[in-house]
């Protein structure tokens, strides 16, 4: 068999990571990664807090992957726009979906459309520095609400709570440390809807909370209740176990213990039923109490409390956007496959789509860490090589040279696309440009910065 062709769509650790394993493969391939913005890693460089030192040992790893050349990079190329699903297609003989989750889930309650109500995924682009969201952001108030019990929460609550001086190790560029030096904020209002056996935070990021200077952490004594479900969760899981002793740490602290002049609170058993608003703004939050109904699950007491602050953060998780041309859930906020094999619907009976796959959160949903998402990639790899092998994939004679008759087309329709080349070159420039700051690194936020750096052409405009 000749050269397998294969594009993959989105270079998050989900796209890295299939490339990597279909690199490993024993076969002789050509993978491709297109990648909508210049620089890649998805939400690993523009969905995480930039003060989780541990992320750098994930960046260090995909890093390693785009450099050693076996993948190549096509950044700054968004698929639907600057090319076809049914483009890649006719070039490569496999396409891989992997565009990741890029918006916030839904919450239908009043109230979300006022101003102050944002959800975190923006927030999160924002202080990241993604190229793609404005440069400005208003931090009202010294009460705010931040709406979910998972790790995403608890970044947006830290970065609210915590001091600016204490960020300036990280690669926040110049607006979003400009922003966070004029913030007023004291108490940061953390809400979940369920108990203390529930909550989605890991335990380190929990326990790591109590660390941050200047920040107090606050349970309510009363929010400690576990039902039978809830024991049998504890018991079940050893992450939850230590979940649940950090909180009842939190909550044991004598009020008087508590100094700092700035707070994170965590409140359990609080659904947010409404956000409150005044002349079309936010002025508060209304939650109702909710108690355990013996399986771990909770239920609405009729008890109401409003809660007042100025802003609202939704932090109850991802929602994948569609891809232009490919299957589409709309309900689930993915792509319809069966083990990583595209179906043409989510209906009951739909047929695969032969040479199109997904991996990653586009196609199990956002759950799941970075060993999930390895473990995630090796199916759809395995499914993969296993329709090249029955003659599906690339079985029909034709010859697809993927990037080599691909990339002369995008340049001649005026396409600035960026290399994995260029990619070290940009990864480079920003190092510098933190080691003048005695930092590691400071983004470069401008998608045409990006862009001319990336493509070696002088540079000499702003980089915001």
């Amino acid at each position: 068999m000749s050269v397998l062709n294969v594009a993959v769509v989105g270079a998050g650790p989900a796209g890295i990571y299939a490339a990597d394993i279909l690199s490993k493969s024993g076969r002789e391939v050509k993978i491709d990664i297109f990648e909508r913005l210049p620089a890649p890693y998805g939400l690993v460089r523009y969905g995480v807090a930039p003060d989780h030192p541990r992320i750098k040992q994930i960046i260090n790893a995909l890093y390693g992957i785009i450099a050693k050349g076996e993948v190549h990079l096509v950044g700054n190329v968004e698929v639907g726009k600057d090319v076809t699903i049914e483009q890649l297609r006719e070039h490569y003989d496999a396409v891989i979906i992997a565009t990741g989750s890029d918006l916030d889930a839904p919450l239908n309650i009043p109230g979300v459309d006022l101003e102050g109500c944002h959800g975190a995924a923006d927030f999160v682009a924002w202080y990241d520095g993604h190229p793609d969201y404005p440069r400005e952001w208003s931090i009202e108030g010294e009460h705010v609400a931040v709406l979910g019990v998972g790790n995403v929460g608890l970044d947006v609550a830290r970065i609210l709570a915590k001091d600016v001086e204490d960020l300036m190790v990280t690669e926040i560029p110049a607006n979003v440390e400009a922003v966070l030096r004029r913030k007023q904020v004291t108490d940061v209002h953390v809400f979940g809807r369920r108990g203390p056996a529930q909550v989605k935070f890991t335990p380190l990021e929990l326990r790591e909370l109590g660390h941050v200077p200047g920040v107090d952490v606050v349970v309510r004594e009363e929010d400690m209740e576990f039902d039978e479900g809830s024991q049998a969760a504890i018991a079940a899981s050893k992450q939850t176990k230590m979940v649940v002793k950090t909180l009842t740490d939190y909550a044991m602290v004598e009020d008087e213990e508590r100094t700092a002049p700035r707070r994170i609170h965590i409140h359990l058993f609080e659904s947010p039923v409404e956000v409150l608003g005044q002349d079309g703004r936010v002025v508060g939050l209304r939650t109702e109490r909710t108690r355990l109904t013996g399986d771990g699950n909770v239920e609405g007491t009729g008890e109401m409390t409003d809660w007042p602050v100025s802003q609202v953060y939704r932090a109850i998780g991802y929602f994948s956007s569609p891809v232009a041309g490919v299957p589409y859930d709309p309900k689930r906020g993915l792509v319809p496959n069966a083990g990583g094999r595209v179906l043409t619907g989510p209906e009951e009976g739909a047929q695969t789509v032969p040479g199109l796959y997904a991996t990653g959160w586009i196609k199990r949903g956002p759950v799941g860490l970075i060993g999930s998402t390895k473990s995630d990639a090796q199916e759809t790899i395995a499914n993969l090589l296993a329709d090249v092998d029955a003659g599906v994939v690339a079985g029909d004679g034709a010859e697809r040279h993927g990037a080599a008759t691909l990339l002369p087309w995008l340049e001649e329709k005026g396409v600035e696309y960026t290399t994995s080349d260029g990619w070290i070159t940009l990864d480079d420039y920003e190092r510098k440009l933190g080691q003048a700051a005695g930092r590691e690194r400071v983004k470069v936020v401008s998608r045409e910065a990006m862009t001319a750096i990336s493509r070696g052409q002088d540079w000499d405009g702003p980089l915001l």
